[in-house]
């Protein structure tokens, strides 16, 4: 049924006769103005108006357009880059892990690659947060950086202890499933002291990390302070800071689909979620070697 709106207004319904345009009827006199036909006859239609008119009515009728497309962002192009950012940095991370064990992958070259990963990481990572518009490139880019570090590093602790990454991979990702389940259940949820408490802790683990580094290389040496009981207890707190990310990074999609932001930034929400899940991968990897005994 059409909009009456469209049927009674002048601007959406049949237009006033034209000269030359007839009517049931109708027909035209020597100057081209309808007049009543003489005998009834019917004249004939303008198919133009009664064309244009059926056009705004089947446009009325017609189902709405979908998130996807109107451009609009959506739960399934956030899990889709997500899945595609992930999966450069698994790719990545076992071609070197089994370039290098076996022999492939000249072992000369693993500390370059370990600490060009790590360092080249850092800076795409930085660069992807300050951006104001994604740049699908360098987040690929940070993937596969991230990629080769996480698979030096993984063989290395792997071979020290056997089986500890396929525990690590375990507790991200039950990590990551309960803390969806609780953003999603309505039990944790982002609120202006939720963010003060994190920006709080995230800025004094930085610090921490950058006073450990230096007393690793020059006084402590090792890991540093993230040795022993201490070290868990640090653990602990980086697991916590990396969940209360997560949930940010949730928050964060949700009011981006509820507003309807363009669908390039999936690419954005897929960085948040893999920066964080490479960040719970560390910290579970550091937690369970000093738990096998440092």
């Amino acid at each position: 049924m059409a909009n009456p709106y469209f049927s009674n207004s002048a601007n959406f319904g049949k237009s006033t006769p034209q000269p030359g345009a007839v009517g049931v009827g109708y027909q035209p006199n020597a100057q081209g103005y309808a007049q009543p036909s003489p005998y009834g006859t019917p004249g004939t239609y303008d198919q133009t108006t009664d064309a244009q008119f059926q056009s705004v009515q089947d446009a009325y009728n017609a189902p709405s357009a979908t998130a996807a497309q109107t451009g609009r962002l959506t739960y399934d192009d956030v899990i889709m880059k997500t899945a595609t950012v992930l999966g450069v940095i698994v790719l990545t991370a076992a071609v070197m892990w089994f370039g290098f064990a076996n022999g492939v992958i000249p072992s000369g070259l693993m500390m370059p690659v370990l600490w060009g990963g790590l360092l080249g990481g850092l800076v795409l990572g930085l660069v992807n947060s300050f951006k104001k518009e994604p740049s699908p490139a360098l987040i690929l880019g940070y993937a596969v950086l991230e990629g080769a570090f996480l698979g030096v590093i993984s063989m290395v602790f792997n071979f020290a202890y056997p089986g500890i990454v396929l525990q690590a991979v375990l507790a991200t990702f039950v990590t990551f499933g309960v803390t969806l389940a609780l953003f999603k259940s309505g039990k944790v949820r982002v609120t202006p002291k939720f963010t003060k408490i994190l920006m709080i802790g995230l800025v004094s683990y930085g610090i921490f990390c950058i006073v450990n580094l230096v007393l690793s290389l020059t006084v402590l040496g090792g890991w540093g302070l993230r040795a022993g009981g201490f070290g868990l207890v640090i653990g602990a707190i980086a697991v916590i800071l990396a969940a209360m990310t997560l949930v940010m990074d949730f928050d964060q999609i949700q009011r981006g689909v509820t507003n309807g932001v363009a669908r390039k930034y999936a690419w954005s929400a897929a960085f948040g979620i893999a920066l964080s899940l490479v960040w719970l991968y560390l910290e579970f990897l550091r937690i369970l070697a000093i738990l096998r005994g440092d």
